[in-house]
């Protein structure tokens, strides 16, 4: 009714009320509880990126406790890849045909169960042996359900809730809180866990954030979309039925090559982080220096990512934005896979990491921005969901092959590894292998991605459009 009222007296009201008064007729608004779905969403991210990599940072001593081989120890992180390849396309559907509301409940309550069957793997009073890995991995399953959910649901909330020109940051805030659980994780778990036997309480700290976000999602998150739509876009945001989007997408070749190039990026840096305390301790780093250096990657990749996300929302220069990070992160992986195959080398790893983290990051929100606008207007939902899918995939061939490459060499000395019978992992050739995979998904992407930024242009060439007024200082009440 508001829409049918503006159109109809928008010209006699024009000389009564004037601008300021046509200002708060404008069919677009914006609310104050978009700040708290935005917070309430990035604590399940990161709640979420939390639980996939508690043990990767702690890989040998989670071995030594469970008495599991460090390939079992990976399979907790990998089992994220897998069971996310199938469900990331229910998530897509979820999102576009069910709804944001229902997508991020969901996966809060997948995230919360999942964190707290995980504790039951050290409950003494089970006696459960040699069946506790299971409890792990069986939680590490239910919070794998709930990653499509909870990743792909920063690209709608920004379509939803916020105006044109938030957009980039809103979705860059909420994409960045998935690296920043992951920084937490690489400094947490080797400061919670100095020796094997203090992984218990490991697993009981990770539980807070899980059920406190599953709390914020279920009580707070009441409405499916907003009353009045932010923006021009917004009204569309799912006008197009999943199957018919899904089409469209797998004919849009500006589309498939942003996804395999992203969808490969997103692959890389899921094996950096995952693989990384193994990478270094056979050079004879520590845990926590390796901690030190993934936390260097998240930190300096929340930096570029909010610079750039600040960067595009004023310029909408997508395309030369991601051209240019995804090239210097490609150099950035060069250095690392060279310095990391020396001893004593830490300052130069903890740059390269930075330098690593900073363009590599950078470039995922501002992509899946760009992943909307080239494939507008089929649903947020189905756009971001099918790169995450392919990134899975390609991340899952890369963690088998490059833990398939290793070499395994004679016990060292110098070796921080916690070993298993047969000596260490030599790494040498999976990490230029990465590199060389990134320098040339960099090349791929610059020589052939080029695309018209769709959703832009179709909010500047509709003639209804009215710029969202921020109301920063009046929400509208709700019915």
């Amino acid at each position: 009714m508001i829409d049918f009222y503006v159109d109809i007296l928008i010209i006699p009201l024009s000389g009564l009320l004037g601008e300021r008064g046509l200002r708060r007729l404008a069919r677009f608004k914006t609310y104050r509880r978009r700040w708290f779905l935005l917070a309430a969403v990035c604590l399940l991210n990161c709640s979420n990126a939390m639980l996939w990599l508690t043990f990767a940072p702690v890989a040998d001593k989670t071995a030594a406790y469970f008495h599991i081989s460090l390939g079992m120890v990976n399979w907790l992180s990998i089992v994220y890849l897998l069971i996310s390849i199938p469900f990331g396309l229910v998530a897509t559907w979820v999102l576009d045909s069910v709804g944001l509301r229902c997508a991020v409940i969901l996966s809060a309550w997948l995230n919360m169960m999942g964190s707290i069957i995980r504790m039951f793997s050290v409950l003494k009073f089970l006696s459960l042996g040699t069946q506790s890995y299971w409890y792990l991995f069986i939680g590490q399953c239910l919070c794998a359900l709930a990653q499509p959910l909870i990743i792909f649901s920063p690209t709608k909330l920004a379509a939803l809730w916020f105006p044109d020109h938030q957009r980039a940051t809103a979705n860059m805030i909420a994409s960045m809180s998935n690296p920043l659980g992951i920084l937490i994780a690489n400094v947490l778990s080797p400061a919670l866990v100095p020796e094997g036997k203090h992984i218990p309480l490991m697993l009981g700290v990770y539980a807070v954030p899980a059920v406190t976000a599953c709390a914020l999602a279920t009580v707070g998150i009441h409405e499916k979309v907003p009353p009045t739509p932010p923006s021009a876009s917004a009204t569309n945001s799912t006008s197009k039925p999943f199957l018919t989007g899904l089409k469209m997408l797998l004919r849009n070749k500006p589309y498939i090559i942003l996804a395999v190039c992203f969808g490969g990026g997103i692959g890389m840096f899921t094996c950096f982080s995952a693989l990384l305390e193994q990478i270094l301790c056979e050079k004879g780093y520590s845990n926590k220096f390796a901690g030190l250096n993934g936390a260097l990657f998240t930190v300096c990749g929340l930096l570029g990512a909010f610079l750039l996300g600040l960067y595009v929302d004023r310029t909408r220069k997508f395309i030369e934005s991601t051209k240019i990070c995804f090239c210097l992160s490609a150099l950035a992986s060069i250095m690392f896979a060279v310095t990391s195959r020396f001893r004593h080398q830490d300052v130069m790893l903890a740059i390269t990491s930075s330098l690593f983290g900073f363009f590599g990051f950078a470039i995922y929100p501002t992509a899946m921005e760009l992943a909307v606008e080239c494939s507008y207007p089929v649903g947020e939902g189905t756009s971001t969901g099918l790169i995450f899918v392919a990134s899975q995939i390609e991340g899952v061939i890369l963690m088998i092959l490059l833990q398939a490459l290793t070499v395994r060499v004679s016990e060292d000395p110098a070796s921080t590894c916690v070993l298993d019978q047969g000596g260490a992992l030599d790494w040498t050739i999976p990490v230029l292998v990465l590199a060389g995979l990134c320098s040339a998904t960099a090349c791929f992407y610059v020589i052939f991605f080029h695309t018209d930024y769709k959703r832009l242009h179709a909010e500047t060439n509709n003639g209804d459009f009215v710029k969202a007024e921020d109301t920063a200082t009046a929400d509208v009440p709700e019915a």
